[in-house]
């Protein structure tokens, strides 16, 4: 199903599945008199939660990605993420207010497999795009968020664009349901950059304990205060280090997990995650935890890698079935904690 809003006639429509139908309860929130719409977060860091963001502040948003993308009336977008969230919500809303040509698709691990045509922009998790690699080249403008895109996807995706003519480019996002979706793009492909580069009228700093706060009165009165450990490279660029939440305290040193899995990543395909446990000499002990099977070559690769410190080996590698994950694609690393505890 397509929506033209360029040409909007919403008594012509017929909205057939499940998902359809709920694009639409959307657009009737979208357009009736409140101002404000709900939108739930994800329960990634916490418990999930339902509040209400004003339109106007989420049309701002939507403005700033599109002209960050240069996108133009009359252009595609296709939605293939669940529009009970912030990022489901955003892609209707860009549409609406950049009057976009907006293809629905149900949310699945396989959102290209039956698009028959090029696309101007789509949004779409790691797990999707790790899915659809042979089809990337049809889309122009493809941001990926919901999680941080590891090593070895960039990589695949980098070789999957590596032979085609498209003018792809690909993006990594970084933001929260406070932020309306995201305040600033990384690119992935074809360049591949260092630091996220936030939109306009975004003021960045850090707190005492080098995390990001964030002031972007379009979208959010207030200034944010993130849990985000980052480096700042100039007023426009930020580098991020790992969540403060997560760093794990072992024997009175502090290591960031998500730094170790990026480096862990460049080596394996595996989704890797690095928890620690209660130990009762060092506190915490470090641990890998790797989706999927052990393997010959898997270990051989792993006990070669170069770590900065010896404190950043881990000390147990568990190998599991299955991550947990969220609704939208992000590790929980909640659930993967109890889960582990359990073992």
């Amino acid at each position: 199903m397509q929506i033209d809003f360029n040409n909007l006639n919403t008594s012509k429509l017929y909205f057939k599945t499940d998902f359809e139908k709920k694009i639409d309860q959307f657009l009737e929130e979208w357009f009736s008199t409140s101002e404000t719409v709900k939108v739930q977060t994800s329960g990634s860091t916490g418990t999930p939660k339902v509040f209400d963001i004003e339109k106007n502040k989420m049309v701002n948003s939507a403005i700033m990605t599109c002209n960050f993308l240069g996108l133009k009336e009359g252009d595609t977008a296709l939605i293939c993420l669940p529009i009970e969230y912030i990022s489901g919500k955003m892609m209707v809303v860009r549409s609406v207010v950049r009057k976009l040509r907006l293809i629905i698709t149900e949310p699945s691990l396989h959102p290209l497999e039956n698009l028959e045509t090029e696309v101007d922009f789509c949004a779409m998790t790691p797990l999707q795009v790790e899915n659809s690699l042979d089809k990337l080249y049809v889309i122009k403008n493809l941001i990926i968020g919901g999680a941080a895109v590891s090593e070895s996807l960039k990589s695949k995706i980098v070789q999957a664009l590596k032979h085609s003519k498209a003018q792809t480019k690909i993006f990594e996002t970084y933001g929260m349901s406070e932020t309306l979706s995201h305040i600033g793009l990384k690119q992935i492909a074809p360049q591949s950059e260092d630091y996220f580069t936030v939109f306009e009228n975004v003021e960045i700093s850090t707190d005492e304990r080098g995390c990001l706060k964030i002031f972007a009165p379009n979208v959010n009165a207030e200034v944010l205060q993130t849990n985000d450990l980052v480096e700042i490279n100039n007023e426009k660029e930020f580098k991020f280090l790992g969540r403060i939440d997560n760093v794990i305290n072992s024997g009175g040193v502090k290591i960031f997990p998500e730094q170790l899995e990026t480096l862990v990543k460049k080596e394996i395909p595996n989704e890797v995650i690095f928890l620690g446990i209660d130990d009762e000499s060092l506190g915490q002990k470090l641990i890998a935890v790797i989706e999927g099977n052990s393997s010959e070559l898997i270990n051989q690769k792993l006990s070669t890698i170069n770590y900065q410190q010896k404190f950043h080996k881990p000390k147990e590698i568990i190998f599991v079935k299955e991550i947990p994950r969220t609704p939208n694609g992000k590790v929980n690393r909640i659930e993967l904690n109890k889960i582990i505890a359990k073992k």
